[in-house]
């Protein structure tokens, strides 16, 4: 099926290129999955191997250039024709003839006529690695390199119509997986069938739709751990008196809308029971305060403000922009709720805030994805905002 419109992917591409033309880039190569997908709509699970795509002036479309198996894949999920579509030879694999995949990549911007220009390439992308810059650089030693790590990360952070709709239908999903994991929650019940309970009502999705994989999976930090905000599962049984934290994602056409919520295995202490008020009550000024023209370190003073008149102090940040994902995180690596930061909120930017409270005996987390709204923050779950109890 179409995700989008190919006018909107046109879109996307004038974007970039309009970007591109600021930074005085010739091409600009694309490693992030996240970004290939929002730029040519390629979908799959390949990204364990080098894959690019490329963008230049002289095209209208962009280039995708990836593994030979996986060019049906391209086929399959672009918007691209088929002259775009460029793959390489699986002796390029883990090769035992000192090939490697942006040897062919090289070539293709060689006959792209931007081996001697002025390329743009993701630094800092998850799956760009050392090697491949370095035989980049060796193949095109006439070419000079930029780097343009967020360059489309910071075009994605305004969302389409179309992209709220996939976070609102993600949304509905995530509501589904948190109460079937908070019911799956009880003294005995080992923590990976709350896993498993959870991963399944992510994939279920809704009547009307299903789910796709998200890009963390479902963290489950319990007892003693719940200060440690990014554990999974074990084999471990839960207890009376023992806290857990449920952090997951629905997921629709690569598009999450994350969601965050605390029970506790019995009745909870007062400890905990007042922490979760405190949470609740920064989160909810946080989210009176975010609306277009104020900055994200606003957004985060309203929380700070809140916790500090109950003397807790928090370093971290309590939020980032995000939409898009695939593993290791859904986060679009730009806007973060933090002090510092002087990012302006604008209508159609989406985050998930999740001013959690992490102490040495207790932690408590609860989260909301917001969509930045001409009036404020519309969050995307209907979920209670409330500490849970089995």
């Amino acid at each position: 099926m179409d995700v989008f419109e190919q006018s909107e992917y046109e879109r996307r591409i004038e974007r970039t290129k309009e970007r591109m033309l600021e930074r005085e880039l010739d091409a600009l190569v694309i490693t992030d999955p996240s970004n290939m997908n929002y730029l040519a709509g390629y979908d799959g699970w390949s990204f364990y191997v080098p894959q690019a795509v490329i963008v230049t002036h002289e095209r209208d479309e962009p280039v995708w250039v990836g593994r030979g198996m996986d060019a049906n894949g391209a086929r399959a999920t672009t918007w691209l024709a088929e002259e775009n579509i460029h793959s390489y030879s699986d002796d390029h694999v883990h090769s035992p003839y000192d090939l490697h995949p942006m040897d062919y990549v090289a070539g293709l911007l060689d006959d792209l006529d931007a081996g001697d220009g002025t390329i743009g390439v993701e630094m800092d992308a998850y799956y760009f690695t050392a090697k491949s810059y370095q035989r980049l650089r060796e193949k095109l030693p006439e070419a000079s390199f930029e780097d343009t790590t967020l360059l489309v990360n910071w075009i994605r952070i305004y969302k389409s119509e179309q992209e709220l709709e996939y976070m609102r239908q993600a949304a509905r999903i995530a509501e589904n997986a948190m109460q079937a994991g908070l019911d799956a929650v009880g003294e005995g019940v080992p923590e990976y069938e709350v896993a498993e309970t959870i991963y399944s009502a992510l994939i279920d999705g809704t009547d009307d739709y299903g789910g796709d994989y998200p890009s963390i999976v479902p963290l489950l930090p319990s007892g003693d751990h719940t200060g440690t905000p990014h554990l999974t599962w074990t084999d471990r049984r839960f207890e009376d008196g023992d806290p857990v934290i449920i952090e997951l994602s629905g997921c629709r056409h690569r598009y999450h809308s994350p969601l965050a919520r605390t029970t506790f295995v019995g009745d909870p202490p007062e400890k905990l029971t007042n922490t979760a008020e405190v949470v609740i009550e920064g989160i909810e000024a946080a989210l009176d305060a975010a609306e277009p023209g104020v900055t994200c370190e606003e957004v985060e003073q309203a929380w700070r403000e809140v916790i500090q008149s109950y003397g807790i102090e928090k370093e971290d940040r309590i939020g980032y922009s995000m939409g898009l994902g695939y593993p290791p995180d859904w986060g679009e690596h730009t806007a973060s709720l933090r002090p510092g930061d002087d990012t302006v909120l604008e209508e159609d930017m989406t985050f998930h805030m999740i001013p959690g409270i992490w102490q040495d005996d207790v932690g408590v987390e609860i989260s909301e994805t917001f969509h930045v709204t001409a009036t404020g923050a519309e969050t995307l779950a209907e979920f209670p905002r409330e500490l849970f109890s089995t």
